[in-house]
């Protein structure tokens, strides 16, 4: 049976093609592959071979984390916490810059072609943006060469594809900061779920349909701004509740991944139910070493107690929780941030990307 991660439609810029379309673009290959070498930056050089490691037993099992870092021209994955490869990479070169974000892999093909820069193949390819940003194979140069798009090794890209799936969280950032093991910040406390509840009966009781998406990974969205936290799943809302948060509320937005295996004790909240772990993806301004984050604010979240039990048994390892001051609107309008939405869903692509 064929992976249906790799059967989907072409995004804009993109289609399949024949296999002469090798043929053609092989020919064109040399020419480009020497051009490249000539007009390279001073002191640039390709990256060594072994500049890449793959080490995926260190982890066997767990979601998987992939970190961009502009800067260093580097990735990193992790699962379930444990950094189990790196590579180097090749990111958008002046004038069309790779975006930063925290995204999720949309959509996966093996076979891929771009139909704007002359049949250029693009294998393994995993769809970051709707407008045309992707992870796949091709050359690496040693500085930024691509039109947005992160290129890999040939045989890393496959490896990398091989591990991930849809809604696999993706973080691009203009200089990497390796992942923190949060404390229970995630979870809520009993007094903070009380006042919570209060505020549910005079704000709007929690809404829970999870048949709106039956299946697909699991994004939350919690904007201390708007006292409010909003469950999607496949970028469809499906549930939604008021919550509190004592102030002061911090700045910006904190984002986290739900790690395979149960914490330490029970949960807060629930204590019939186990405590969950989270990883600290590293957005801007979270620490620059690994090292285990102090419970925050985040640990006196408060939320309807029935609600979080229906939250909690959908949870699933790999989930995603993005804590922000800004506005959910604003969230949902201008941020690629662990939504998968549907391209109609989506402004018009921008053609011009490849």
């Amino acid at each position: 049976m064929p992976d249906p991660s790799s059967q989907s439609v072409p995004f804009p810029g993109h289609r399949r093609e024949p296999q002469r379309a090798c043929r053609r673009w092989a020919l064109r290959c040399f020419g480009a592959l020497l051009l490249t070498a000539l007009a390279a930056p001073g002191g640039a050089q390709a990256p060594a071979a072994d500049d890449t490691t793959w080490e995926p037993a260190l982890a066997p099992e767990g979601p998987v984390l992939v970190v961009i870092g502009l800067s260093e021209q580097r990735a990193w994955v992790y699962r379930n916490g444990v950094r189990i490869a790196t590579t180097p990479v090749s990111t958008g070169r002046s004038g069309h810059e790779t975006p930063t974000g925290v995204f999720s892999i949309l959509e996966k093909r093996r076979e891929h072609y771009s139909n704007l820069y002359d049949d250029a193949p693009m294998p393994y390819m995993q769809r970051l943006t709707w407008d045309g940003i992707a992870l796949h194979a091709g050359t690496l140069p040693g500085y930024p060469a691509s039109h947005g798009c992160i290129r890999l090794p040939l045989q890393f890209s496959e490896r990398l594809f091989s591990i991930t799936a849809r809604g696999t969280v993706v973080v691009v950032a203009d200089s990497a900061q390796p992942p923190s093991l949060a404390g229970p910040g995630l979870a809520q406390s009993p007094d903070a779920a009380a006042e919570a509840g209060a505020a549910s009966d005079s704000a709007g009781r929690p809404a829970w349909h999870p048949e709106r998406a039956p299946q697909g990974p699991l994004s939350i969205i919690v904007s201390t701004h708007d006292g409010m936290l909003v469950v999607l799943r496949n970028g469809v809302e499906i549930g939604r509740a008021p919550v509190s948060m004592p102030a002061p509320h911090e700045a910006g937005s904190r984002a986290y991944q739900l790690l395979a295996g149960a914490g330490p004790g029970p949960s807060a909240l629930l204590p019939d139910r186990p405590a969950l772990r989270w990883l600290q993806v590293p957005v801007a301004g979270t620490p620059a070493a690994p090292v285990p984050v102090e419970p925050s604010a985040e640990a006196r979240l408060g939320v309807d107690p029935g609600f979080a039990r229906q939250v909690y048994d959908a949870l699933a390892p790999g989930a995603t929780v993005l804590v922000t001051a800004e506005p959910l609107a604003a969230v949902r309008a201008d941020v690629t941030v662990l939504l998968n939405e549907s391209p109609a869903a989506q402004s018009t692509p921008d053609p011009a990307r490849p």
